[in-house]
């Protein structure tokens, strides 16, 4: 790994496919071994707003080059990017610091298009911008370059869960193999064993079908805690049919997009029944992923909203409780809310130092990768 880079503070944004709002991380890093980790925030998206994303989802399937703003999507894009302005500003302002205490930003988007196997991925976003209102350097599109080199661009965190893993404290630092699981809309994996190739991939739906059922059965955006969950019991014929799909059977791993899996019908499952199932069903597709390791991991630290959701964690302690242990990102001194923001902060940094960001074990890139495009703020 390379080494000597000069210590740079860096944010992180990050909405992911969960779409309930933006987090923001600060690190002061080097892009690569040396992270120290900074303060964070989250700003949530208001029910409208959410649902202008959610409904982009259908309108950008009518994209056909990266380029393309069908529809409203051009309107939309600006007004996320404003939205995730302010969320700096309120960060700056409650923190008091000014632009110029900030050397970069690390800016994700909203993925509405992912199609890894036709080389197109969609993140709206406007870097430049940005860059503009704030008078600050934004790293942006940071998943594209991969994709022209044979990637999925797709997980791109894995790098930086390696560099975490390599900080661990005494206690869980001889825990390897160690595999991060983000559980967001989508879970995804990273595996970490210092004598073997970083390995990560998407290992399923985290929390988007759970979401999508309880609002649509109960009129909430989620089942806090999992609270709707330990009310139901698990339907093995629901939970096989999602089993069974081709993802979780095929050797070869495939980055996800949030419509990849569609929710239970109506006349599939109750309320309680339908979000146990789904629970089910991520904690399962989580342990299956075992499968694409050499060795099965010793410890799971879990981040991502699935963390707080009792029964996917009770359903994957059992499933893996002759291997591993589970934990949450808190017990090892990590904060699992931030952890993808803190990774686009730490990735604007490697950007900048042409470091890679992507490897043939993580997107199959063909080669290790770098990638981001720099707008400049100042």
């Amino acid at each position: 790994m390379a080494t000597g880079g000069e210590l740079k503070r860096a944010i992180g944004l990050m909405s992911g496919t969960s779409m309930d709002g933006i987090d923001l991380a600060m690190l002061e890093t080097d892009g690569d071994g040396s992270v120290r980790r900074g303060a964070s925030s989250f700003t949530p998206y208001d029910a409208k707003f959410r649902k202008r994303l959610e409904a982009s989802l259908e309108t950008a399937k009518a994209i056909e080059h990266r380029s393309d703003r069908p529809g409203d999507l051009t309107e939309l894009e600006a007004d996320l990017t404003d939205r995730h302005a302010a969320a700096v500003e309120a960060f700056l302002a409650r923190e008091g610091l000014a632009a110029t205490d900030v050397d970069i930003i690390g800016f994700h988007g909203q993925t509405v298009l992912h199609r890894p196997l036709k080389a197109l991925t969609v993140q709206l976003g406007d870097g430049q911008r940005l860059a503009t209102r704030l008078g600050i350097d934004v790293v942006h599109d940071l998943r594209a370059h991969d994709m022209t080199l044979g990637g999925q661009g797709a997980p791109l965190v894995p790098a930086y869960h390696r560099a975490l893993a390599a900080g661990l404290a005494s206690e869980w630092a001889n825990q390897t193999p160690v595999a991060f699981v983000n559980i967001g809309g989508i879970s995804n994996i990273t595996y970490v064993d210092p004598e073997a190739e970083l390995l990560a991939f998407d290992s399923g739906p985290g929390n988007t079908l759970i979401d999508q059922w309880v609002a649509r059965h109960a009129g909430i955006p989620y089942d806090s805690g999992g609270a709707i969950a330990s009310e139901g019991r698990v339907l093995s014929k629901l939970a096989n049919r999602y089993l069974s799909q081709p993802f979780f059977t095929a050797k070869e791993r495939i980055s996800l997009d949030r419509n990849d899996f569609q929710v239970p019908n109506d006349d599939e499952a109750g309320l309680e029944d339908g979000a146990r199932t789904l629970a089910f069903v991520t904690a399962a597709a989580i342990a299956k992923a075992q499968a694409h390791f050499p060795v099965k991991p010793k410890l799971w630290i879990l981040t991502g909203g699935g963390r707080h959701n009792r029964m996917i964690v009770e359903d994957l302690t059992v499933a893996t409780r002759h291997t591993g242990r589970v934990i949450v990102a808190e017990e090892a001194g990590l904060n699992g809310d931030s952890m993808e923001a803190e990774a686009w902060a730490w990735l604007a940094v490697r950007s900048l130092r042409g470091l890679p960001l992507t490897y043939p074990g993580t997107t199959g890139v063909k080669e290790p990768a770098t990638g981001g495009v720099l707008a400049r703020g100042r």
